[in-house]
């Protein structure tokens, strides 16, 4: 006998389809319906109330016919994992790697990136994050559309493509940290508020926002904790990077980030390996990652956008939008000793105070820190990359700074190489009315920066997709071999003196002038030349060696350092 539930507390009526006929449920405690039924295949959907309209579960583990399709049973039993000495993958002292399963590999599968493990094994990266994979419509999409949230996206490689991918990389030695979105559920397919009051009437940028805190929300809570326990826990992931927490409102006494982080908590004592929860969120609060013994939600790490746009104001000269407020030597300092830029100060951007500073004794390591990520390239009119606009030399100087600060860095997939793809922002949505909207908002958003239609790629071309790919062949080209044997250098560098991954914040002394800067990390100093003339710089110690330089002509006597234009060096004392 095989047993089916599924939570629908305002159904008057729930039937479970399967291939034979279709099967009454009874209603039980807290909305949920059950039925036993014998086995009779693997393929099944409901019905509510007498709407003969067959449903997805909305706890389908598989839908390997797609978000509209039946749904299909799964054993997560049955799967044969090869990683029993695996024993987790921390995230102080690691490096991410951001990659897009669709577009990392020509194929786009998860099969296809298992053979390109052993790159990022050479490169010296920690941890694959991968963006979102659970099931959305159409074959390509960035990820954020999805809208089963226990089911891996089938043209992917379905539930055991996703545990391949995982247990291969647990046998190279890498951690793997699944994206995923609880804030929405995307445009098509999304069938599970049918079943429940899973929305509130509180709207994202996205869509309807999810119901945290009113009638019903203790089982669309349930639900979430459940599909973020199954991720670690059935799927062998080292952790989960949660997008846009702050497009979760949630007025309860217990915050629904704090309830994940108990519950991952109690997860990974009883797995006995650490599981990371890392938030997205713009409101830049650190009760996020302050423990819960001190007030805070307790979850590892957060994104830092401020590092981002303190470091790509300055490489790139750009201004506009929300990069108005920084762009200064003083902001980069800022943010290299204190995390945060906007502590409570002004935000010419959302024209309001903006932040609270971070207490000076919290890690630098739960804070992930990027030059380029998939929003800050994709998100671009044309999804250029730093490489489409900034000369080799002025990336190894932006990858010092990243590499050597006190922060958890992260690379984008093909940043190591300075890809030349541009990763742009592609859907393949089936429905024509909801393909014209998003082709026509992407382009209204854009034309209010001056870009014409024609100038902004159309999302639901397929090659928009296809130009997204990365272009492997790029690394037997000398300029771009040169920059990933760099990266190389410039990791292994980072893992070998204790003082360039210290994550003590308060540890971090910087000084600056006028394009230039040079960070004290311990027995190391780090010194960047960002002008576009050479520059003698005075050290705050006695240099004994050069231990790495972004170029020719770096140059140490004493106390000085010699530094070309757009280069960076890394010193011991």
């Amino acid at each position: 006998m095989s047993e089916f539930t599924v939570w629908a507390p305002e159904a008057k009526r729930v039937r479970l389809r399967l291939p034979d006929a279709d099967h009454e449920m009874r209603a039980g405690r807290g909305g949920w319906w059950r039925v036993e039924v014998p086995d009779a295949g693997s393929d099944y959907a409901y019905l509510l109330d007498d709407d003969d309209q067959a449903l997805p579960d909305p706890r389908s583990l598989w839908q390997p016919f797609g978000v509209h399709g039946v749904s299909r049973a799964y054993d997560h039993s049955a799967f044969a994992w090869t990683d029993s000495a695996w024993t987790g993958r921390q995230l102080p002292g690691s490096i991410l790697y951001e990659l897009h399963v669709g577009t990392f590999t020509p194929e786009g599968t998860f099969d296809a990136a298992i053979d390109k493990l052993d790159h990022l094994v050479d490169l010296g990266v920690d941890m694959i994050e991968l963006l979102p994979v659970n099931a959305f419509n159409g074959e390509h999409n960035w990820g954020y559309d999805g809208v089963c949230w226990f089911a891996p996206h089938e043209p992917y490689g379905g539930p055991d493509g996703l545990k391949r991918l995982v247990d291969a990389a647990h046998a190279k030695g890498l951690g793997v940290i699944l994206d995923v979105v609880y804030n929405h559920f995307g445009p098509s397919g999304a069938y599970a508020p049918r079943f429940a009051p899973y929305l509130s009437d509180r709207t994202t940028p996205w869509g309807q926002a999810v119901n945290l805190d009113g009638p019903h929300s203790d089982g669309v809570r349930r639900f979430i904790l459940d599909s973020v326990l199954m991720w670690l826990r059935d799927y062998h992931v080292d952790g989960l990077r949660l997008d846009a927490v702050h497009a979760m409102p949630d007025t309860r006494a217990v915050h629904l980030l704090e309830e994940i982080a108990v519950e991952v908590e109690s997860l990974s004592v009883h797995l006995g390996r650490p599981l990371s929860l890392i938030a997205e969120s713009d409101l830049n609060d650190p009760r996020l990652i302050s423990p819960r013994e001190a007030g805070g939600y307790g979850l590892q790490a957060q994104w830092n956008d401020d590092a981002h746009h303190a470091l790509h104001t300055l490489l790139t000269g750009e201004r506009q939008g929300y990069y108005g407020d920084f762009g200064t030597m003083e902001c980069l300092a800022e943010v290299l000793t204190g995390a945060f830029f906007h502590t409570g100060t002004w935000s010419s951007f959302r024209n309001r105070q903006h932040g609270r500073p971070v207490d000076p004794r919290t890690p630098g390591h739960r804070f992930v820190a990027y030059l380029q990520n998939h929003d800050q390239i994709g998100n671009r009119a044309v999804g250029d990359r730093l490489s489409a606009s900034l000369s080799p030399a002025m990336l190894r100087v932006g990858a010092v700074l990243l590499m050597a600060s006190p922060f958890t860095p992260m690379l984008f997939m093909g940043e190591e190489w300075a890809a030349s793809t541009p990763w742009q922002y592609f859907t393949s949505h089936p429905e024509p009315e909801l393909a014209t909207a998003v082709v026509l908002g992407r382009r209204q958003e854009f034309a209010t920066h001056g870009w014409t239609a024609e100038a902004v790629p159309d999302p639901q071309d397929r090659q928009t997709f296809v130009r997204s790919r990365l272009d492997w062949a790029e690394l037997d080209k000398p300029e771009h071999r040169a920059m990933y044997d760099f990266y190389r250098r410039l990791i292994a560098l980072r893992k070998s003196r204790p003082e360039l991954s210290d994550p003590h914040l308060f540890a971090v002394e910087v000084r600056h002038g006028d394009r230039f800067l040079v960070m004290r990390r311990g027995g190391c100093l780090v010194a960047a030349n960002l002008a576009d003339k050479p520059q003698r710089v005075t050290l705050p110690g006695v240099a004994r060696r050069v231990l790495l330089a972004t170029g020719e002509g770096v140059t140490v006597t004493r106390d000085r350092i010699d530094l070309p234009a757009e280069t960076a060096a890394i010193v011991a004392l």
